[in-house]
């Protein structure tokens, strides 16, 4: 792809930076410059859904358990996170979006890709409008957000990784190489923590490696997502940002404080996800033709049974009813159960379902500490 057609689009991708903590910390001015965790409380077996960047100084991120985040830093502060307020925030921010353009593609609720190529402000400058999102978020908000701006969707998310918090990074096309060889291979997008141990295994560590892989090797390593890891790396990516992003699951799980051995328990944690998701996709109009059941044992062995109807469903009954017998067919004798989780999937919407119900985070989580 040469320079000419990289600059026709001007992609931004705005992050809100470490958005719950830093909601929480602008409520409670008294969290200031305190390694601060949202999440399970650390005598629990919670996780952490975001933290401070105090507290990442120690080693802290998301998804950690709450008892190793506690570890690493006793005198942290953990809070319960409050989902409401930041969902009201997130709402705010999406106005600012739609100031400058409808091609708004949220991710989840702290982030979004805008599409400004053209605009409704007629600016010709992408770094300018980014440079005017971000002022608004903080004067409406009084939070910041770091931005990334360029040619694609790809190099626009890198970009707002580059210089967090309250960062704004372009990446133009002729700058895309430079940025992506000397790009440590943990950092691209994209790549998760088991594929950049396995890259790294391979000598691949940062994106000069990576380019230097043929693509017979990427998909011999790595199936087909290798043909992914060619294309991002010669900063190609011709993905549109889509304003009807469509979800491809609705779900929710639940990690116990203590390992569940009843099964008679475990059902009604089941009738009761059941019960509530099959709420929320009536409330969407949504309905799912496969039913996933998710296990986690006490050994941390992952197990998972899917079950995909004749036709799509959103019935409480019957999806509790199927549940019970993948339960009853998935279970292991003498292993305790440390996580449940229900999920929809190949989802149908309505008709006259509306885009906005779908735009942010689709999955749902028990509070960590909630008990039965």
């Amino acid at each position: 792809m040469s320079a000419k057609e990289n600059s026709v689009r001007k992609i931004i991708h705005v992050d809100m930076d470490a958005f719950f903590a830093a909601v929480e910390i602008r409520d409670n001015p008294r969290y200031k410059g305190k390694p601060l965790i949202v999440g399970g409380s650390p005598k629990s077996r919670g996780v952490v859904s975001t933290c401070s960047y105090e507290a990442r100084k120690y080693g802290i991120h998301s998804a950690m358990p709450s008892a190793t985040a506690y570890r690493l830093c006793p005198h942290a502060i953990f809070v319960h996170g409050r989902y409401q307020a930041y969902r009201e925030v997130s709402e705010q921010v999406r106005e600012i979006f739609y100031e400058y353009t409808d091609l708004v593609e949220p991710v989840s609720i702290d982030e979004a890709y805008l599409d400004v190529t053209v605009n409704k402000k007629n600016i010709s400058s992408a770094t300018t409008i980014a440079r005017e999102i971000k002022e608004k978020i903080k004067e409406k908000t009084n939070l910041t957000a770091s931005a990334g701006i360029s040619y694609n969707k790809f190099l626009a998310k890198i970009g707002s990784d580059l210089d967090k918090p309250n960062g704004l990074v372009v990446i133009p096309p002729d700058k895309a190489m430079e940025v992506l060889m000397n790009l440590p291979i943990g950092k691209f997008h994209g790549i998760g923590k088991v594929s950049e141990q396995k890259m790294k295994s391979l000598g691949i560590n940062n994106g000069a490696d990576l380019k230097r892989r043929t693509l017979k090797e990427l998909l011999r390593h790595f199936g087909k997502v290798g043909n992914f890891y060619y294309q991002i790396v010669r900063g190609k990516d011709d993905r549109e940002v889509k304003t009807n992003r469509i979800r491809k699951s609705i779900g929710m799980e639940r990690t116990f404080s203590e390992d569940l051995d009843n099964t008679s328990d475990m059902l009604d944690y089941l009738k009761e996800f059941s019960k509530r998701l099959c709420l929320k996709m009536q409330e969407r109009g949504i309905k799912g033709r496969t039913i996933t059941l998710k296990i986690k044992y006490g050994n941390f062995d992952l197990c998972t049974r899917s079950l995909t109807f004749l036709e799509p469903v959103n019935n409480e009954k019957i999806s509790f009813y199927y549940l019970s017998k993948l339960l009853k067919e998935t279970l292991i004798n003498n292993f305790k159960v440390r996580l449940l989780g229900l999920s929809f999937s190949n989802l149908k919407w309505d008709k006259e379902t509306k885009i906005e119900q779908m735009e942010f985070g689709f999955f749902y989580h028990y509070p960590a500490t909630l008990e039965k």
